[in-house]
């Protein structure tokens, strides 16, 4: 539950998002196979930006993190 609300802090968000920005990296660098790799950094990033935490509903926790 620690975790849930760690990722729904702003610094929370900023970890998600600089982690889907360096999976895209990756799988864009390697290519071939790895653009799937590209394309699961899209998750994050997109719940990062956009204030989401996918992982709090199974922790019975709002989507919608505070913002500090």
């Amino acid at each position: 539950m620690e975790l849930v609300r760690f990722m729904q802090t702003s610094v929370g968000r900023a970890v998600r998002v600089a982690l889907g920005v360096v999976l895209i990296a990756v799988g864009l660098v390697l290519g071939g196979g790895w653009l799937a790799l590209a394309a699961v950094g899209l998750v994050p990033t997109i719940a990062g930006s956009a204030g989401l935490c996918l992982l709090a509903p199974l922790f019975r926790a709002p989507i919608r993190g505070v913002h500090r």
